[in-house]
């Protein structure tokens, strides 16, 4: 005898899975992010600018302390612009897990760069000598999770060009997004970047691309006002594992529109990939995008490699919130079901 019970759940699984083949996930809904870490407090601080500052291993003692947040104005350094950095440690002790986090500074004037354990996370505005404030931008850069030790520093380098500088106010914290995809391999962090419509064609020579981090709004890289077409690169390693498993890739949110390929391979697209599905699907930038991969497309012998293509139709711009990296099918399945369950 088949239970109705068995049945239903059946029907269910086979329901996401057909979700899953359909390509790009139709659901939207906003991060839902809580405080794990509040980092409100005395930093670490100098003017100046070294590179080695961002080294974990870099002995700070006799750096100033300074309050974060505060304009650096306020503290000592009246009428001091240019570049200074800050830094600080947490412990991964008090954190709930290693995934799905991110460091939240505020606004900082004018532009930052920021690096957990010497590896940059984040970066807005645009230094010098093509520089370009963005002291309006709310910061909030994703931590790999691993990256994430025992004892971790964090440095911020910024540049004020005038008037107030620093990490000037906001809500400083660790953040820990509930509802995150829990990835088996996180792929967030330094991408290859190129505008242009043809871009993609020129992906032999991506070395000599941009780099960029990801996920983050473009026009908080050095791309202000950019409105089109650009390209998204990245090769990795798989382990065999993975490789062997039917795998779905998440790309967190778009703005506006993708076109996904694979180790050569389209793997979806959100809508025909030209500027009037813009207009035909307005809320496409809100959107979860998560491809299902088709089995033996990933390699664990060679490198594999993702190009997104995106076109912007105005503001933000590029693959700019959410989990990114890949899940097995399996993994997929569970936490849509936990999520329709909520």
């Amino acid at each position: 005898m088949i239970h109705t019970s068995n049945i239903s759940s059946l029907l269910s699984k086979l329901s996401l899975i057909l979700f899953l083949l359909m390509g790009s996930a139709s659901i939207s809904f906003a991060q839902d992010l809580k405080k794990v870490m509040d980092l409100s407090h005395r930093w670490k601080f100098s003017i100046g600018d070294k590179q080695e500052w961002a080294n974990p291993d870099f002995n700070d003692s006799d750096w100033e302390w300074i309050d974060v947040p505060s304009a650096w104005e306020n503290q000592g350094f009246h009428g001091y612009d240019g570049f200074a950095w800050y830094r600080t440690t947490f412990n991964a002790r008090q954190l709930p897990n290693k995934h799905a986090l991110y460091l939240q500074l505020g606004n900082i004037d004018d532009v930052d760069e920021v690096f957990v354990n010497g590896k940059r996370i984040g970066k807005s505005g645009n230094f010098p000598p093509r520089y370009s404030t963005a002291y309006n931008s709310n910061r909030r850069y994703n931590i790999p999770a691993d990256l994430i030790r025992e004892t971790n520093t964090i440095a911020v380098r910024v540049y004020d060009d005038g008037g107030e500088g620093g990490i000037v106010h906001g809500n400083i914290a660790i953040m820990m997004d509930v509802d995150a995809v829990p990835l088996d391999v996180d792929l967030s962090g330094s991408w290859k970047f190129k505008t242009g419509q043809y871009a993609h064609e020129s992906i032999d020579q991506m070395e000599n691309w941009d780099e960029i981090i990801v996920p983050g709004n473009w026009e908080d890289q050095g791309y202000k006002n950019y409105d089109g077409y650009a390209c998204y690169a990245l090769e990795f390693k798989m382990k065999e594992e993975f490789a062997k498993d039917r795998m779905v890739l998440i790309l967190g949110k778009i703005d506006d529109i993708d076109q996904v390929f694979v180790n050569g391979v389209l793997v979806g697209q959100s809508g025909e990939f030209k500027p009037q599905t813009v207009h035909e699907r307005s809320n496409s930038w809100q959107q979860l995008r998560g491809y299902y991969l088709p089995t033996k497309l990933l390699s664990s012998s060679e490198k594999n490699i993702i190009v997104v293509r995106v076109y912007d139709g105005m503001q933000g711009g590029g693959i700019y919130s959410g989990s990114i990296g890949l899940i097995s099918q399996d993994h997929y399945i569970q936490y849509w079901n936990k999520r329709r369950n909520k």
